[in-house]
C-alpha cells in the first residue's frame, strides 16, 4: 500500500467540516494515522454504557466503523463518499465502564473500489481485545 494521502490534521479538519455529526466533540480522537493502520480513542461516558453497566454494541460498532473511515481517508484523501458496504463484529469480553476505548484499524486490501480491512477494540490498557471487527468500504469512482 502507498503512503498515507492525509495526515491525522487533514483527516480531522475533513471530518470537521464534511462529517460533524461524528466528529464535532471531543469524545473521539484520532491518535494516529498513516495510510495502513489508524489508532482511534473514544473517551468514556455514561453514554457509552447499556444497562448492567457495560460498554454498548452500537457505541463498539460506531467506533469500529468510524476507524475504518479515517484509516481509508488516510490511505485514498478526502473522498467523502466511501461508504460500508459490510461490517462484522464479535464481541469477545465485556468493555468495562470507567475505561476509554481505543481502535486499532488496518487495511487489508485496498482495491480501486472496494477497500478490506479489520479493527481491534480495546477497553482501557487491557491487551486483551473487547471486540474484533471486518469491514469492507466501497470507494465510489472519482
Amino acid at each position: 500500500m502507498a503512503a498515507a494521502k492525509m495526515s491525522v490534521a487533514e483527516v480531522e479538519q475533513f471530518l470537521r467540516d464534511e462529517f460533524p455529526q461524528a466528529f464535532g466533540g471531543d469524545d473521539i480522537t484520532i491518535e494516529s494515522a498513516d495510510g495502513q493502520t489508524c489508532l482511534l480513542r473514544q473517551r468514556f461516558s455514561e453514554r457509552m454504557l447499556r444497562p448492567g453497566g457495560t460498554v454498548s454494541g452500537p457505541t463498539l460498532m460506531a467506533l469500529a466503523d468510524f476507524a475504518m473511515y479515517v484509516v481509508l481517508l488516510s490511505a485514498i484523501g478526502p473522498i467523502g463518499l466511501a461508504v460500508t458496504t459490510n461490517l462484522n463484529i464479535n464481541f469477545l469480553r465485556k468493555g468495562q465502564p470507567g475505561q476509554d476505548v481505543l481502535a486499532e484499524a488496518r487495511l487489508l486490501k485496498l482495491g480501486k473500489r472496494l477497500a478490506v480491512g479489520e479493527v481491534k477494540l480495546l477497553s482501557g490498557t487491557s491487551p486483551d481485545p473487547i471486540a474484533h471487527v471486518t469491514s469492507t468500504y466501497s470507494i465510489p469512482n472519482v
